[in-house]
């Protein structure tokens, strides 16, 4: 075989936002770290071993560099042409007592175009990158390009003070429900959409729109997972001494992705058996997730474990 003819690496396509976490809160002086949803997810999947390139938009300013810098230390590919903005997007997150954190954006996404590597089992986006114009007609193009040959996954991981309306907030999430095949979502966001409704309720509606598998994370209080055969998961939160919150969600959705893929469940072509995922393999998968959040929780920033720390 020669090395044209030779396959290539199975490769994960994350689409989104990167940019730079400005740190604040009662008595701690003022951090920047790089961060955004999507990058979180592409570097919390590197650190587990898998195959990432991230679809992003940042400049090449300073904080453009330490982007950069941080996603090769992980060996998290950057795709063409995801260098080309004004200026690095910042998000100044201030961090409560409780560790909880609140969210002003300085963001600009205008990507312009995304390529599909070949061999790409799935393809994961959410957050603002599927939220803000202009840049999520691309995203929304490139995702149902996409599902010819890959799983689906999405986060909508809800920011109110850019999308300030449920009922808008609820109509550009449910677009990308319909395309989806994985959907992960907080309590939070789901109570924000519902505006008033439960929050199971709103995610058990989502399997009338296409998924094979939702997942409602709840902080403290554990794991919701529904499927489209049917089945429905409850795991109860770890415990775990929570530092912040920041990258949790990001740490559990690299988590899903990552034992999906290892249960051989990624890939459009495994569209059927996703659908009808077994109750151990989920609870298997769900509670490594878990264990992943909570070490993420227990340090400072947007910090996802490595392999070698789960083992």
């Amino acid at each position: 075989m020669t090395a044209q003819q030779v396959s290539p690496d199975p490769t994960a396509l994350v689409i989104g936002e990167s940019l730079i976490d400005i740190v604040t809160g009662p008595g701690l002086p003022a951090s920047e770290h790089p961060g955004g949803s999507p990058m979180n997810v592409a570097i919390g999947l590197a650190r587990l071993g898998r195959s990432v390139e991230l679809a992003t938009w940042f400049g090449s300013d300073e904080r453009g560099g330490v982007i950069d810098a941080h996603l090769a230390a992980d060996g998290v590919e950057v795709a063409h042409p995801s260098r080309g903005a004004a200026r690095t997007s910042t998000a100044t997150a201030t961090v409560a007592a409780d560790g909880q954190a609140q969210y002003v954006f300085d963001l600009d996404w205008s990507l312009p175009t995304v390529t599909l590597p070949p061999n790409c089992p799935v393809v994961h986006t959410g957050s603002l990158g599927a939220a803000i114009a202009p840049g999520v007609d691309v995203v929304r193009e490139v995702v149902q390009e996409a599902r010819t040959v890959s799983t689906i996954s999405y986060d909508p991981n809800i920011r109110p003070d850019l999308q300030p309306d449920p009922a808008a907030a609820r109509r550009t999430v449910e677009e990308f429900v319909r395309l989806a095949d994985v959907v992960k979502a907080s309590d939070e966001d789901l109570a924000y959409i519902g505006e008033g409704a439960d929050p199971e309720e709103v995610l058990a509606g989502w399997l009338d729109l296409g998924p094979k598998l939702v997942v409602m994370t709840c902080g403290g209080d554990g794991v919701v997972a529904l499927t489209a055969s049917g089945l429905g998961v409850r795991l109860t939160a770890k415990r775990v001494t929570v530092v912040d919150t920041v990258g949790a969600g990001d740490s559990f959705m690299a988590g899903l992705i990552d034992g999906l893929w290892t249960a051989g469940l990624l890939g459009a072509d495994h569209r059927d058996a996703l659908r009808r995922i077994d109750a151990g393999t989920l609870e298997t998968i769900l509670d490594r997730c878990a264990v992943i959040a909570g070490i993420t929780v227990s340090r400072a920033g947007a910090n996802p474990p490595r392999i070698d720390e789960l083992d």
